[in-house]
């Protein structure tokens, strides 16, 4: 009887909390643990980002996650959060959800090895009672070599992240949450945890959902694409391209949706289409042209200058260098690539940006005062029908100072 008493208190321990995520204080972990947490589940976040930890610690968001940083402070006071850097913590978690980075190599192919070397890494610690939930975008395929190497006999579910960055708390409690897993066990524990914190769950096979989350990114990548091949074509035969895109959607609904022109960056968009290509054997020849033309823009954005101003000594301003608008993230923001090719002809280029952090960047009225070409890089609401002086030039890919419809 004490040997199963003792056991029984064992299995209590080794479940102290209710979720762990490895990367937990990343964009996908941070915000899904704090609404775990807000809906009273005891959560840690694993992580050795040890500068993010001190900052989360207090309170404080990392990074700009819109209404997450009041449900943030309200979970450490129910002390619902906790954070530690130790892979064998999982052990006590009765949910195991992994949200780290699926990146790809200098030849666009995806780092699969690295992947699994983490997975590998938190193996010993797991234990058949458990439910592991793989949520990163992963090549297909990878799913089903998780599951071998953890072993058959491991509830293990795929469950795609779907949100926006910046907007996760509320996108994650208003979209429906996709789940798939190897066993029908598996399927129905993910399904009741993520019922936790989403109205709808749609339930699928591994394998759809792991392409479904690749072509939702590279259906929007080929979109950004297009938009801004039309905005190329538009420009070299002197044509406003807002103008004819408002002509393309005003009361046409199969036009609803059409993004506007912009640089095409961050760090998922280019990364899951090139994913998807290298699956087709790069016979993908639609995604291929896709990155072409996006990776393009900030080279004719440069060229398009070029036509009316010299660049060499010219002082030239970037505002906006987050990848995208009203967020701090810089990651792959090809505001940088624009600025490297202005070095590239000789501009002295400042950088300016109203959420990114950084000593060199100055306030958007000194880059103003100090520059003769201004160009958007990020179209953060707060440049949005900016003053700008008569005798400086403004480049605005974005038209954020017209009207949209």
């Amino acid at each position: 009887m004490c040997i199963k008493l003792i056991n029984k208190i064992i299995l209590v321990m080794q479940y102290k909390y209710d979720v762990a995520i490895i990367g937990g204080l990343g964009h996908i972990g941070l915000p899904l643990g704090i609404l775990f947490a807000d809906k009273l589940k005891n959560v840690l976040l694993i992580d050795n980002n040890l500068k993010e930890k001190d900052k989360v610690i207090k309170g404080q968001m990392p990074f700009i996650e819109y209404g997450a940083e009041s449900l943030l402070k309200k979970a450490l006071t129910r002390n619902l959060l906790h954070i530690t850097s130790r892979p064998e913590e999982i052990k006590k978690a009765k949910n195991i959800i992994f949200c780290i980075g699926t990146p790809i190599d200098e030849y666009l192919n995806p780092k699969t090895n690295k992947f699994l070397d983490v997975i590998a890494e938190y193996s010993k610690f797991i234990n058949k009672d458990q439910l592991i939930i793989i949520r990163s975008s992963v090549f297909p395929g990878i799913c089903k070599q998780v599951n071998k190497l953890l072993g058959q006999d491991i509830n293990l579910s795929f469950c795609p992240e779907r949100i926006v960055q910046g907007y996760a708390i509320k996108e994650l409690s208003k979209l429906p949450q996709i789940v798939s897993g190897f066993s029908e066990k598996a399927i129905s524990l993910a399904g009741k945890l993520f019922e936790e914190v989403s109205k709808s769950i749609i339930y699928t096979s591994v394998t759809k959902a792991e392409l479904a989350k690749l072509y939702s990114n590279t259906w929007r990548y080929i979109q950004f694409a297009a938009t801004n091949q039309f905005y190329m074509i538009s420009n070299d035969m002197g044509e406003n391209y807002e103008d004819i895109r408002d002509l393309m959607m005003e009361n046409y609904p199969r036009m609803s949706g059409f993004p506007s022109a912009g640089f095409a960056a961050g760090p998922c968009l280019l990364k899951d289409t090139m994913q998807l290509s290298n699956l087709s054997r790069n016979a993908n020849f639609l995604a291929q042209a896709a990155m072409n033309i996006n990776e393009r823009m900030p080279e004719y954005l440069i060229q398009l200058i070029k036509k009316k101003h010299l660049l060499e000594n010219a002082k030239v301003g970037i505002l906006g260098m987050a990848f995208k608008a009203n967020i701090d993230d810089i990651r792959d923001s090809l505001s940088f690539k624009l600025k490297k090719l202005l070095s590239f002809e000789g501009a002295e280029v400042k950088c300016s940006d109203e959420f990114a952090n950084d000593p060199k960047y100055i306030s958007k009225e000194e880059l103003i005062n100090y520059s003769e070409i201004i160009i958007i890089g990020a179209p953060h609401d707060i440049y949005k029908n900016i003053e700008i002086p008569t005798n400086k030039a403004l480049y605005d890919i974005w038209s954020l100072g017209k009207d949209k419809k």
